[in-house]
């Protein structure tokens, strides 16, 4: 066992055992402060020796946690049900009288959000009836300047010209494949001027800078903690049981999944 991993495991089985003799101190007051000292050793020495046993708790926990943090997604996403289907000025894409909605908070530098365009496009194509709304979280804006400015240059498209040219500049935006730094100010027009769109109305700035900030305090009452995040749910009636929160990048699959999950 190298240095790193007994390190570990010592952490772990410390941890272990000490649920484990609070356990057994619970259950009986005849053990001495020795003698639940020495149960304690034992334990950890077993688990030191038997690496398996902590591996296989590791992703009891990791499975734990992973459950408890859905559900607390989940839970958030219900409580602001109301504002998720506040959707004045947000770019949609579908039926106005879906059944279900589906949100995803993207940022145009995100490469995360590049590799989920694909599987949103083709989830989209499938499912006419299900609206997609569509919220710029432009986090990485710290760092790249053309995040903000992909988001000006969309919302305004949108505004312009309806939703089939917004979603042919959202698509072509993450099908230049330049993002982390690498997307361009030319990039950006280059794919607004394929949707035909006419030049940029700066007057709107404002108008989407505040539609931008709304969605960033809707992300953080949320819980999110990056993007791509998307949650599916119905338009009514939104329940723990059809509620879908996806912190990240999936198959086409799963996002059917949740949409048909929350028709039920």
């Amino acid at each position: 066992m190298n240095n790193r991993f007994k390190a570990a495991a010592l952490l772990l089985a410390s941890s272990f055992s000490s649920v484990s003799m609070n356990v057994i101190a619970a259950q009986s007051a005849e053990f001495t402060p020795a003698q639940q000292a020495r149960i304690g050793e034992i334990a950890s020495d077993y688990l030191v020796a038997h690496p398996e046993v902590l591996i296989e708790v590791s992703k009891k926990l990791q499975v734990r946690q992973a459950t408890m943090t859905a559900r607390a997604l989940t839970l958030a996403a219900l409580h602001q049900h109301r504002l998720l289907m506040q959707l004045d000025g947000v770019p949609v894409k579908g039926a106005a009288d879906s059944k279900v909605i589906v949100t995803e908070f993207f940022d145009y530098e995100c490469i995360a959000c590049s590799m989920m365009a694909p599987a949103m496009e083709q989830v989209i194509a499938n499912n006419p009836a299900v609206r997609f709304a569509f919220r710029d979280w432009t986090i990485f804006a710290g760092r790249y300047p053309e995040s903000t400015q992909a988001s000006h240059r969309g919302l305004d498209i949108w505004r312009q010209k309806g939703a089939d040219a917004y979603m042919a500049y959202h698509n072509g935006i993450y099908r230049t494949g330049h993002n982390e730094g690498k997307l361009t100010a030319g990039d950006i027009e280059k794919v607004a001027t394929e949707t035909g769109s006419g030049p940029e109305n700066v007057n709107k700035r404002t108008q989407s800078d505040s539609l931008i900030e709304g969605n960033d305090t809707l992300a953080d009452l949320l819980g999110l903690t990056g993007t791509p995040g998307i949650i599916v749910m119905p338009a009514e009636n939104a329940t723990v049981e059809n509620t879908t929160v996806i912190p990240g990048v999936v198959t086409a699959a799963v996002m059917q999944q949740a949409i048909d999950k929350a028709k039920q």
